[in-house]
């Protein structure tokens, strides 16, 4: 929804200084100037959904872990149950995780890291180990 408004906001933009490079024949046609207010409320809107695509891009939930694709997500999306990982392995920069399907580490799935932050890559590194080697963590206490 932020992209189609930035990118509404941005053709608005672009439109009032197009045209206003006939503004010497057509007085009548607005200042250059008045291009800058969409155009700054698009790179604004632009901003926010970049950080609310940074964020959505995995959620950890009590079932597994949601990906949603930056394409396509409403199709796209996938639920990894927490049942169906078996081991997990982060490179050393960080900024690929690997959830492995089998304890052979011959199937999985590699997520790149690089749309989070660097100092919450970590953090979200910790929190799928750690939810992985305390599998009774979702149970409720009897």
């Amino acid at each position: 929804m932020f992209w189609l408004v930035a990118a509404v906001l941005a053709a608005t933009g672009i439109t009032l200084l197009a045209t206003s490079i006939h503004r010497q024949t057509n007085p009548q046609l607005p200042h250059p100037a008045w291009a800058l207010a969409p155009l700054i409320l698009s790179a604004a809107t632009a901003r926010v959904a970049l950080g609310m695509t940074r964020h959505a891009y995995l959620i950890l939930t009590p079932l597994g872990i949601e990906i949603f694709p930056f394409f396509r997500p409403a199709s796209g999306m996938k639920l990894i149950l927490w049942q169906e990982i078996h081991a997990t392995d982060l490179n050393d920069t960080a900024t690929q995780l690997t959830l492995h399907h089998d304890a052979a580490k011959t199937s999985g799935i590699h997520l790149s890291l690089h749309p989070i932050r660097q100092d919450r890559r970590t953090l979200l590194a910790k929190a799928v180990i750690g939810r992985l080697s305390n599998p009774n963590a979702a149970e409720p206490a009897p």
